[in-house]
């Protein structure tokens, strides 16, 4: 009988977690795919069921506040704030209201898009209508631009594109890809991605390809960094994938994001002196054992468990990786008596 160095094929092995935030130190991280979605899932809901659509008019003065203008938010959407105050990016804190050149609270997972949708709003209005991580400041008049269109891929500037589409801007998309993933994680189906964005949908997922390469190419910004712990102290949760990207990539596959706690560090065996490299790998996969485990064969299983290579082992030609996407994979390498499974990363 084999004997197995890791006890399942989809125990994540892991390094240390470096920088983790304490919220998430009853969450299992070795969990990948749809697993660790409802990890996080049961995680988020945990949140202020008291917490008002008005609180969220004085408490955008604190997660919004402009990093360089502490008098200032920050308005998503803008980028110009020397032209039409429709387009700033900056505006005084203390202009907030319904009339040209001021503020309001934008809902940036639409409204009328959930399904059901979240209904109309009032000061007195919770729940989903009023959770923090899905309102930021905005223009009044670029809201009312941007209206429920869908998200879709662009380039420039916050403003239409495509047919009936919005394309949320260079510095912003990646703030709203995070959002995304935060109220689809939070709320599920009634928060489908593709109920408030266009395009492919990645693999046998929900995610739409566009947030994942959104998560990669705009980075977390330091506003981003500002809101969660304010709303974990005072709405009770923590949007996770701002505290840490790569969760997306761990879930949903594509392009691998940012990775903030270094959870994707190929750690070795601590039975078998394994190398696995490079790292990430890009065409051709390396397999080196300094001990008396010598694989013959090989077996590569995406982070839905689903096989995609596997044949005989040879060492000297490595494992030619070249045909699979970006993601995060589990390589089983077997010998006569031994399995030994790792967690490789190709991009």
């Amino acid at each position: 009988m084999k004997r197995f160095v890791l006890a399942s094929l989809l125990l994540l092995t892991v390094s240390s977690v470096f920088a983790q935030q304490p919220y998430y130190d009853d969450v299992d991280l070795t969990l990948t795919g749809q697993d660790l979605y409802f990890e996080l899932q049961a995680k988020i809901s945990d949140a202020s069921g008291s917490f008002t659509y008005g609180d969220v008019r004085d408490t955008m003065k604190i997660t919004d506040k402009d990093p360089a203008v502490s008098a200032n938010v920050l308005l998503v959407y803008g980028y110009d704030d020397t032209g039409s105050c429709t387009t700033d990016r900056s505006r005084d804190k203390d202009d907030f209201g319904g009339t040209s050149c001021e503020y309001n609270r934008e809902h940036v997972f639409a409204r009328s898009n959930a399904s059901p949708d979240m209904g109309s709003v009032s000061n007195a209005t919770t729940g989903i209508g009023a959770d923090p991580h899905n309102l930021r400041p905005s223009d009044q008049q670029m809201n009312n631009n941007k209206g429920n269109k869908k998200f879709a891929d662009g380039s420039g500037n916050a403003g239409d594109v495509g047919s009936g589409n919005w394309y949320p801007g260079d510095e912003w998309k990646g703030d709203v890809a995070r959002m995304m993933m935060y109220m689809y994680t939070r709320y599920g189906d009634r928060c489908l991605p593709s109920l408030n964005g266009v395009g492919a949908v990645q693999g046998s997922t929900d995610m739409l390809q566009v947030y994942l390469q959104w998560n990669v190419d705009d980075p977390v910004s330091d506003l981003e960094e500002q809101r969660n712990p304010y709303l974990e102290l005072n709405y009770g949760n923590r949007n996770p994938f701002i505290d840490n990207p790569v969760l997306a990539t761990i879930i949903w596959g594509g392009p691998i994001a940012e990775d903030t706690w270094n959870i994707l560090a190929v750690s070795e065996v601590a039975s078998e002196n394994i190398s696995i490299y490079p790292v990430p790998a890009q065409e051709i996969l390396w397999v080196q054992s300094t001990t008396t485990f010598q694989p013959s064969e090989f077996a590569l299983y995406d982070i839905n468990a689903r096989k995609v290579l596997g044949q005989t082992l040879n060492v000297s030609e490595g494992i030619d990786v070249s045909s699979l996407e970006a993601g995060i994979y589990f390589l089983a390498l077997t010998s006569s008596e031994e399995r030994v499974i790792k967690k490789v990363v190709i991009d």
